[in-house]
């Protein structure tokens, strides 16, 4: 025992010198796996200290009170609650019976005695510095203790009058307003003043005013109303604060009134399962992350790991052999004054383990400085405060651990070939004849075929993508295994080379030693790079052949639905103003009930309206069943593929925008999309509807319109099976002829012929054809005056296709250029170091300087050309094998659609397989020569003057 430690203290104290002496190599492995430690345990500490724990959480969630209570809105029957209130269901089993529906009066469930906050929230648009802002409302008394917790104060104070409020920081940043401005809703002649500024630490990006409770979305309400408009919603929950709490047998009873209970006490000290009657109930399991799935993710990390401790040993490990040579001598003397094979290894590897320390200390402490320093800017960029900086150093000590494993690995290729020299050949300096493994490419060879058989069942029997990424893995890895022979392979073609890169390609050969593993390294990074970027273009390609355009080139539509299209004459006129307008063709929608009405029915005195499809023209397979049985089910599989080609079924009829199918327009919007029908502009002077849908048109040739003014009842009637009640309008329609693209639109009127149908109309917005294709400049401008407005604008450029994948595939080839050209230029140093004497030779026998730069260049060169030619061989093949897996797997799902009688809503599938040649290009033929130009160019042209001795 006290020979072995003191043998390895005396290594360790060796290879800490060594590590000394020569800083410029020990600092580049040192960086090299400090840096992944250095991210991965910032990560940690930055996930750990958001994670909030429950007393945390309910601080923010509750503030100081006991418990939340929230109407079900189930009109007062028993419900059943999971323990942290976020989900209930009625307690009695309706079947297919709708659930009742209706307000609880939460103010009879609270305890006697105690203490009750209203929390209100509500939306409006206010003024701000810049124009109107959607907003949201929320009044709770914000200085209360019982509300202490929820909300932060950052300057002034929370509002005590009926005309103060106070705002979010994000709100006043936005808004351009500051604590002391005034502020009102619109449509309002009340003013508030700003007497504070708050954030809300769950979610610091929120735009939110606080006022006291009843002083600001009530008279807000009674503005909008007066206006004939909609007033938005409002919800209401209650804090209580009661002695000795909620539990969850109060809970449960509390539930029986039909109000949900968010308990501090539950959410501290949850039941068990079996005690919640809602997780006994089909359906409402308490659904957990299975163990499968943990799995799962656990080989992922453990994936994502391993072959990152993969790529930094390849890296690092040339660095420790090349180390490990130029010390040859002085192993050699521990050789020759006794010392064993195994003290040579041992101080070799205590090399690994000093970088890996001193690389496991620097990440780590370097982590825990910056995520402190950065801790704002980590919470403004994921929108939460911290609940507090929590270290877990059982986590960072296993991080730490990584690397020094890391260090220990990359240096034992290094440990095993020193300790194999003999003392005579370490002391003279002679490297001898070194064969080349004969059992690693046929390992390699294996796990390349049987990885490649295994990728090939996953593409073509098995629609499993782990499968295909599994069997990829483990042939990339037998290729990093036979790289030593494929660079030996690559040495054959030096004879037809010049002087220059015949001495770097065969000194690479020679030395596979540190070419293998860099070049293996340059192959890892490649293929991943060529394997995502091949499936991120053929992803574009298919996303680009499925895409739908809403409109023709170069088109625009500006709509607004919300207050009754209040703000469409200022859109417009924006429009026409900034962007260079061909033609403007105005629209409006159908609107049943107020001027202020959504075109859904939604809110008192609201309905809405829809085109009837005849009988006749409706497909088989969705007609309505009064019993609310599945009608595709009447069919055969047979019947429903052949249904799936009718007419009728193919035939997508619906609203644009949510208006029900009808819009209300001239001829310039036919203009506009690009439809070019005489008989349609003339049907529209004649004051009939222009359809696009055959399945709207009776056999009459007309068009009829049912008005559904009571929109409860039209729900109630259809969750039975029944058509909605309402009334019905034949209207005379004019089919347009052939199969045009009516981008969305199914119906067109004129202002004049619904009017003359008793359609009340609202203005909707309009549609524009341009002369050219606006300017970034020209959106931005456009951008900021709908800003402005505060309204909710469907605003829409026509652009065509445009590809994602364009900026992922320029990151993935910077990514791997750099690995390339860093894993070639550390081979190219360290043979440069290796090869000192060989190039001192050169100088000595007459060589011109320019030699070792252009030696140096073409070594550089001669690693990246054949990590990236092997990477890109590599890297094609799992995207092909992902592709045919996609593709089998989205033709199962057309043919169970077409068994299912849904054939007629998608399309076959197409999945093609596009290969990036402007990225392989790149990486093929800009990677390899950029790397050698810039080895060349930092290499000096002459070396140090040589001894005779040393020569």
């Amino acid at each position: 025992m006290k020979n072995w430690f003191h043998s390895w203290r005396a290594a360790v104290r060796i290879a800490r010198r060594d590590a000394w002496r020569y800083k410029g190599r020990s600092f580049l492995v040192l960086a090299m796996i400090a840096l992944p430690i250095l991210g991965v345990s910032a990560v940690d500490l930055t996930l750990r200290s958001s994670e909030l724990s429950a007393s945390e959480s309910l601080d923010r969630m509750i503030g100081a009170a006991d418990a939340r209570f929230n109407d079900a809105a189930v009109a007062g029957v028993p419900i059943l609650q999971t323990p942290d209130g976020e989900m209930h269901t009625p307690a009695k089993d309706y079947g297919d019976k709708a659930w009742p529906g209706g307000p609880t009066d939460v103010t009879k469930t609270f305890p006697a005695g105690a203490v009750v906050l209203t929390d209100s929230s509500g939306s409006a648009k206010l003024t701000t510095a810049h124009g109107l802002l959607q907003t949201e409302v929320r009044e709770l008394k914000a200085a209360d203790p019982v509300a202490r917790g929820i909300l932060t104060l950052l300057d002034g104070r929370f509002p005590e009058k009926a005309d103060e409020v106070a705002a979010t920081s994000h709100f006043l940043e936005t808004s351009g307003l500051k604590v002391g401005s005034a502020l009102s809703p619109r449509g309002s002649d009340t003013t508030y003043r700003i007497v504070g500024s708050y954030e809300l630490p769950n979610d610091l990006k929120t735009d939110q005013v606080n006022a006291l409770p009843g002083a600001f979305l009530a008279p807000y309400a009674k503005a909008v109303e007066k206006a004939g408009l909609t007033a938005p919603g409002v919800s209401t929950t209650y804090l209580v604060k009661t002695p000795g709490g909620f539990t969850w047998n109060m809970v449960q009873q509390i539930n029986t009134k039909g109000v949900a209970v968010t308990s501090r006490a539950v959410l501290l000290d949850p039941p068990a399962d079996s005690e919640v009657p809602l997780y006994q109930k089909d359906g409402w399991a308490n659904f957990e992350t299975s163990s499968g799935a943990q799995a799962a993710e656990l080989a992922a990390l453990g994936t994502v790991v391993g072959l990152a401790m993969l790529e930094i040993c390849l890296l690092a490990g040339p660095a420790f052999a090349v180390g490990a040579r130029r010390s040859r001598r002085q192993l050699g003397l521990v050789g020759a004054n006794g010392g064993s094979r195994s003290h040579i290894r041992a101080i070799v590897l205590s090399g690994g383990l000093v970088i890996g320390v001193a690389a496991a200390v620097t990440g780590t402490v370097l982590a825990l400085i910056l995520t402190f320093a950065l801790q704002p800017l980590l919470e403004d960029a994921m929108g939460q405060r911290f609940g507090s900086f929590d270290i877990r150093p059982l986590e960072l000590l296993a991080i730490a651990l990584l690397a020094v494993l890391t260090g220990l690995l990359a240096a034992i290729v290094p440990a095993v070939t020193s300790s194999r020299q003999t003392v005579l050949a370490s002391l003279t300096g002679r490297r001898g004849v070194r064969r080349s493994s004969r059992v690693l490419p046929l390992v390699g060879l294996g796990a390349l075929l049987l990885g490649g058989a295994i990728a090939l069942y996953g593409s073509l029997v098995s629609d499993q993508f782990v499968i295909v990424a599994g069997g990829s893995a483990i042939a990339e890895l037998g290729v990093v295994a036979m790289t030593p022979a494929l660079v030996g392979l690559f040495g054959r073609t030096g004879r037809w080379l010049p002087l220059s890169p015949r001495l770097a390609l065969r000194d690479a050969v020679r030395n596979r030693g540190r070419t293998a593993p860099a070049v293996a390294a340059v192959l890892a990074a490649v293929a991943g790079t060529v394997a995502v970027s091949t499936y991120a273009a053929s992803d574009d390609a298919q996303q680009a052949a499925e895409y739908t355009a809403r409109l023709p080139h170069g088109a625009v539509s500006a709509l607004v639905v919300e207050d009754g299209g209040r703000d469409v004459p200022a859109v417009r006129e924006a429009v026409q103003r900034l962007f260079p307008i061909d033609t403007r063709a105005d629209v409006n929608r159908v609107s049943v009930g107020k001027p202020g009405c959504s075109p859904y029915g939604e809110g008192a005195g609201c309905g809405r309206y829809e085109i009837v499809i005849p009988p006749a023209n409706e497909c088989p397979l969705w007609a309505r069943s009064d019993r609310g049985e599945d009608p595709s089910e009447k069919f055969s599989k047979e019947e429903r593929r052949k249904l799936a080609e009718d007419w009728r079924c193919q035939e997508h009829s619906g609203g644009f925008y949510g208006d029900g199918g009808l819009l209300v327009g001239d001829a310039k919007l036919l203009n506009v999309l690009g439809i070019e029908d005489a008989g349609a502009e003339k049907a529209l002077a004649e004051g009939k509807v222009v359809s696009f849908s055959k399945a709207q048109l009776d056999r009459n040739g007309k068009v009829t319109v049912k008005v559904i003014t009571d929109t409860e009842k039209a729900l109630k009637a259809e969750q039975e099976g029944k058509p909605a009640p309402g009334t019905l309008t034949a209207l005379p329609a004019h089919q347009v002829s052939g199969d045009p693209n009516s981008y969305g639109v199914q119906a067109l009127i004129t202002p004049a012929a619904a009017k003359a149908a008793g359609l009340s109309t609202v203005p909707l917005g309009s549609f524009y054809s341009t002369e050219r294709m606006p300017t970034a400049e020209q959106r931005q401008k456009l951008d900021g005056e709908i800003a402005k407005l505060g309204s909710d604008v469907d605003f829409h450029l026509e652009e065509g296709f445009v590809g994602e994948s364009s900026i992922v595939l320029l990151v993935l080839t910077v990514f791997a250029g750099l690995v390339t050209i860093g894993a070639a230029g550390i081979a190219t140093g360290l043979a440069q170091a290796d090869a000192e004497a060989d190039l001192k030779t050169l100088s000595a026998v007459g060589a011109p300087p320019r030699v070792r730069r252009t030696l140096s260049g073409f070594q550089c060169g001669v690693v990246a050309a054949m990590g990236v030619i092997l990477g890109s061989a590599a890297g094609v093949l799992p995207a092909i094998g992902l592709r045919l897996t996609e593709e089998r797997e989205r033709l199962r799902f057309y043919e169970e659609s077409l068994d299912e009688g849904w054939g007629a809503m998608s399309s076959p599938p197409y999945v093609p397989i596009v290969v990036p040649w402007e990225t392989l290009a790149a990486l093929l033929v800009l990677v390899p020569l950029g790397a050698a130009l810039l080895a060349a160019l930092v290499t000096r042209s002459r070396g140090a003057v040589a001894r005779r001795a040393a020569i």
